[in-house]
């Protein structure tokens, strides 16, 4: 991976139109422009995708004020141009159906219909562009009695069960937990990758493109994986269990003398050894815990068990201890450990970018790692309406007259300084 490569990207020549905002479907063209697309963002003029507002913490300038560019909108805009177009005018709308005309991929996340009146639906626009790859994410998807409602992340969360199964259990003073970042928009930005890569291998084969459906829902569902698939099997609601792990133990968080640590036991040889080095070896052989579904059918009695071993050394040292004998272990690391942490960094996880604003900002990698076509970082997020001009010129052959009308009608913003600095002079 890296910022400049002469290696072309694996998606390189193809041109995205994303007119989604938040977090799924720009996590999903982040993707798509880090393996080499162009990518187009379409934002409101003035005001942009909601998440540049989605803060503090924003990305600061060189004097150490607040930009208009929140850490939110820098986590899933790289590598794309932002031109700023009015989408509820009429000329606004001609300028995105001229440029889905040229597109091969078009990403949207609006409320179901709300393209359709506006004349930027995929059988209206399909039929200037038969090829067009068209990706709608929504909360619930097209069809289904819950189509047209508004999804957001910690909604679908509640919805799709994954909150039901997170947090530590009632007797333990917990409750219903989210996950600590917006996991369903990420993975169903992933799912769409995933499917417009699909759909990309198709159009190779036959020359026409699709429509896609994603929903949160739908991918929400669909990663609840081995404890959905649990409940399909047996019937039993499982419920939360914290740290611990529904078919494995010893598999949770345990007490150090200084910190929480992980064990992650993962079958019997394991806990023999890990017994061992605790100075238990009666545990591995005793019938109650001798076997992984011993040990899960009697966790009740096995885990406080551990915790009084574990609790005697500080989390460093059993690690030192158990890590050597291969016996799966780690610590519990906060984000300045993370991005601290030298396998993190060796891996390219911590990047930086050039900025026009903060000078500089830093940013998460990406896990993609491909051979021949690696993934490149060529530019931070766009400021607001930065590629308005370049964009129209280049794909639909506007002169400077014609953008300098458009902008003084309202319809384009051509990224004026007063627009990108935001909350600097606040």
């Amino acid at each position: 991976m890296s910022q400049s490569s002469p290696t072309p990207g694996a998606l390189s020549g193809l041109v995205v139109l994303d007119l989604s905002r938040i977090l799924a479907g720009p996590t999903c063209t982040q993707i798509l422009g880090d393996l080499g697309a162009e990518v187009i963002k379409i934002e409101r003029p003035g005001r942009g995708d909601d998440t540049r507002g989605w803060g503090p913490p924003f990305l600061k300038d060189g004097q150490g004020r607040d930009t208009g560019e929140s850490a939110y909108y820098l986590s899933s805009n790289r590598n794309k141009a932002s031109v700023a177009v009015d989408l509820a005018s009429a000329d606004g709308q001609k300028l995105i159906a001229d440029l889905a005309a040229r597109a091969d991929i078009l990403v949207e996340n609006f409320k179901v219909g709300d393209l359709k009146r506006r004349g930027l639906d995929y059988d209206t626009l399909k039929a200037r562009n038969p090829k067009l790859i068209y990706c709608s994410i929504s909360g619930f998807g097209q069809t289904g009695p819950y189509a047209r409602r508004a999804g957001y992340d910690f909604l679908i969360q509640g919805m799709g069960g994954i909150m039901s199964l997170t947090g530590f259990p009632d007797e333990e003073g917990g409750t219903e937990t989210k996950c600590g970042t917006g996991i369903a928009d990420v993975m169903c930005g992933m799912y769409a990758a995933v499917s417009i890569l699909a759909a990309l291998n198709h159009r190779n084969a036959t020359g026409e493109g699709q429509y896609i459906d994603i929903s949160l829902l739908d991918a929400q569902v669909s990663w609840l994986i081995n404890q959905g698939v649990a409940y399909l099997v047996s019937g039993e609601v499982p419920g939360r269990l914290g740290n611990g792990h529904p078919a494995i133990v010893p598999y949770e968080t345990f007490p150090a003398a200084d910190r929480s640590f992980i064990l992650a036991v993962g079958n019997d040889a394991q806990f023999e050894k890990f017994c061992a080095i605790a100075g238990a070896p009666e545990l591995a052989s005793d019938p109650l815990y001798a076997r992984n579904a011993d040990r899960v059918r009697n966790r009740k009695q096995l885990v406080p068990l551990i915790r009084r071993l574990t609790i005697e050394k500080q989390a460093a040292e059993w690690i030192a201890l158990l890590e050597p004998a291969g016996v799966p272990c780690g610590p519990v690391n906060d984000l300045a450990q993370v991005f601290a942490n030298p396998q993190v960094l060796a891996r390219q996880m911590r990047i930086t970018l050039p900025h026009p604003l903060g000078g500089e900002v830093d940013l998460i990698g990406s896990p993609i790692n491909l051979e021949k076509t690696p993934v490149t970082y060529r530019s931070a997020p766009p400021v607001l309406g930065a590629d308005t001009a370049n964009v129209l010129t280049r794909h639909l052959g506007l002169d400077e007259a014609a953008l300098a009308a458009l902008a003084e009608n309202g319809i384009i913003d051509l990224g004026t300084t007063a627009g990108q600095q935001g909350n600097a002079d606040k």
